[in-house]
């Protein structure tokens, strides 16, 4: 749509590349949540075996339905595709595992990640534009770019609801312990 800021960034891969991934995700939740093995996926884009990070949300009538993905590449990003859709399909902590029922009702969302920047800054972070990951001691906690922007938070809100997902205190970004990374997505 015109006029409509995007989300995130444009990682340059092609709507055919988009479709397969999508088409991947769908075929192993369909599959998995129909008791039936997933069908060996032919690949033929260089693209799509990069080793990229990336996350699969599901969305069910508007509500989230399951999120899990990989900071960092740790293998193609067609096989992270895979394993994170059946993870937030199936083992997303925060929810039942998706019934065969829930199908039609569920909407599929990739996030294909840019590497991680720890930045010194926060004034660094442009809502809409970047994810956010912070991490301090053993505690961790990521949003998405996409977060901010569908809940209207400027960058302190993002910054505090990013410190209570790790487990901290709101306030927790301005302690120099505390380590502040950004990144964006090619969101789909």
């Amino acid at each position: 749509m015109k006029g409509e800021k995007r989300i995130g960034i444009d990682l340059g891969l092609s709507e055919s590349e988009k479709e397969t991934l999508r088409q991947i995700a769908k075929t192993v939740i369909e599959h998995q949540a129909k008791k039936k093995p997933v069908p060996a996926l032919d690949i033929d884009s260089p693209v799509l075996e990069e080793h990229r990070g990336a996350f699969v949300s599901l969305h069910k009538k508007g509500q989230l339905r399951g999120c899990i993905g990989y900071i960092e590449g740790r293998g193609p990003l067609h096989k992270t595709i895979e394993e994170m859709a059946a993870a937030a399909a199936f083992q997303d902590p925060r929810f039942n595992p998706v019934t065969e029922k829930e199908l039609e009702d569920l909407d599929i969302e990739i996030s294909v990640l840019t590497p991680l920047k720890r930045i010194a800054d926060v004034d660094e972070i442009e809502v809409g534009r970047h994810g956010i990951y912070v991490k301090k001691g053993w505690c961790s906690g990521l949003l998405l770019p996409q977060v901010a922007a569908e809940y209207g938070w400027d960058r302190k809100t993002f910054l505090e609801h990013t410190c209570q997902k790790a487990g901290l205190a709101c306030d927790a970004w301005k302690d120099r312990e505390t380590e502040i990374y950004i990144f964006s997505a090619d969101i789909f």
